[in-house]
């Protein structure tokens, strides 16, 4: 039989309700039901310590003594939570020939209602009921409790709290529904989810003061879109790809996050394209500024970390002198998440104590790296942006000394269902990749580290 109830909320502070039963289950109960402002009574032989001593605090009545049919009257709901079914099935009956809704613990099909699984935010409430399985709710709620952290509470007291203002200062209905739109996704959110209760009181107070409380400033957000997989998107990334009026993002940000992005959110390309030249980060400055004082929510989503090799500094930079307020959210870099995916660990105790983030490019057919500092004993290196310049690496490395038989591993498409992991010498890590046409991005990781992926992983 498929689900046939209805969930609806209802004010039940004062009601009187009767539980049966003194153990676990009563307990959780009551402990909801006296939350909530319900008059609770608990009939039962023996009632667990714990339970007295909520009752007592929290003005409920005991009755330690048997179930009777008389127990029934005078309440407005009755919950049958005892370990005997025999017992559970006479006051369902006995509540029911009263004309009072029952619920029967761990009986959905024998009570009138459930209790949902539920997730309080201050005012807010959201309550997950139904499926058939109380497992798979309680994980449903485990999962929003992820997604909707406690600030929503935060701005669930403050939207109460000035709803009168804003309709006495936003008098048409459709205005004040867009206003209230672009307020619950705006820098008043994003002060309200970091912990910051008085600046979103503050922030919302400015705009409901404005001229026109709908023309609210711009925001840019450097987003870290990590090295592909969107499973390693923080919850703060998902957020803000939600909420963006215009996404700029770059050949590194892989489709399946891209596919996360709002579907009303404009997207910019600013990366290379094949036969195309990248947009020059100058321009790419300048767009973060026009379209932040064009009051939208802007998103800069960079592959890997904005700050690792993503000139997030450089756009900061301008975006300080244009006095734009900005923020930036970190991402998993490309070196620790193809790492970890590669099963190599980047230190060991054993094999490296340190790590080193490096450029690959080449610029006029040569890179510029401290060749010397590089070829030392106990540590990784992780070269970004290598496969072009793979030759020139091996090359200098090998003149400035490294040993020819240093393990290497080239990741290709580093997270994503298309990785490739080639593991070879140094001085044979070229002709390993011969057999193939490796593809960027690629991530090169040298180091004795790479040589514990076969031991330790088996590949």
């Amino acid at each position: 039989m498929s689900e046939t109830r209805l969930p609806l909320l209802f004010d039940l502070r004062g009601r009187r309700v009767l539980i049966v039963g003194g153990g676990s289950v009563a307990l959780r109960r009551a402990r909801t039901l006296l939350a909530h402002g319900l008059k609770v009574k608990v009939v039962a032989p023996e009632i667990r310590t714990e339970l007295r001593r909520l009752l007592g605090e929290g003005g409920g009545r005991i009755d330690k003594t048997e179930f009777r049919p008389e127990h029934i009257a005078k309440n407005d709901f009755v919950i049958a939570a005892t370990r005997d079914t025999t017992v559970n099935q006479q006051v369902a009956a006995c509540a029911r020939a009263a004309g009072i809704p029952v619920n029967v613990a761990d009986d959905p099909q024998a009570s009138d209602f459930v209790f949902p699984s539920i997730l309080e935010r201050g005012p807010l409430s959201i309550a997950i009921a139904g499926g058939g399985s109380p497992v798979l709710t309680r994980l449903l709620r485990r999962r929003l409790e992820a997604l909707v952290p406690a600030g929503y509470g935060v701005l669930a007291t403050l939207a109460a709290k000035y709803r009168d203002a804003a309709r006495r200062g936003i008098s048409d209905r459709e205005r004040r529904t867009t206003f209230w739109e672009k307020i619950l996704q705006g820098r008043v959110v994003d002060a309200a989810l970091a912990g910051r209760g008085e600046e979103a009181e503050v922030l919302l107070q400015q705009a409901l003061r404005a001229a026109d409380p709908l023309a609210m400033p711009g925001e840019v957000f450097l987003v870290g879109a990590g090295p592909g997989d969107p499973g390693l998107l923080t919850l703060r990334a998902f957020d803000l790809l939600q909420r963006a009026d215009i996404v700029l993002y770059d050949r590194l940000v892989a489709d399946a996050v891209l596919a996360l992005v709002n579907p009303a959110a404009e997207r910019v390309y600013v990366g290379k394209r094949r036969a195309e030249h990248a947009v020059p980060q100058p321009e790419i400055n300048q767009l973060l500024v026009t379209y932040a004082r064009q009051g939208k929510r802007v998103v800069r989503l960079k592959g890997g970390d904005p700050f690792i090799f993503g000139r997030g500094g450089e756009e900061i930079e301008r975006l300080c002198e244009e006095r734009i307020p900005f923020q930036v959210i970190p991402g998993i870099t490309a070196a620790s998440g193809c790492a970890s995916y590669a099963g190599i660990p980047l230190t060991h105790r054993d094999h490296a104590q340190s790590v080193r983030f490096l450029p690959g490019q080449l610029r006029e057919g040569t890179i510029d790296l401290p060749w010397r500092e590089l070829v030392q004993p106990g540590q990784t290196l992780v070269i970004y942006m290598a496969l072009t310049g793979l030759p020139v690496i091996r090359d200098q490395l090998l003149r400035h000394g490294m040993d020819p038989a240093t393990p290497v591993a080239l990741v290709e498409r580093g997270t994503l269902p298309e990785q490739r992991v080639t593991t070879a010498s140094l001085s044979s890590i070229l002709q390993a990749l011969a057999a193939h046409e490796p593809v960027a991005p690629s991530l090169l990781i040298v180091g004795s580290v790479v040589a514990l992926r076969a031991r330790l992983f088996g590949v």
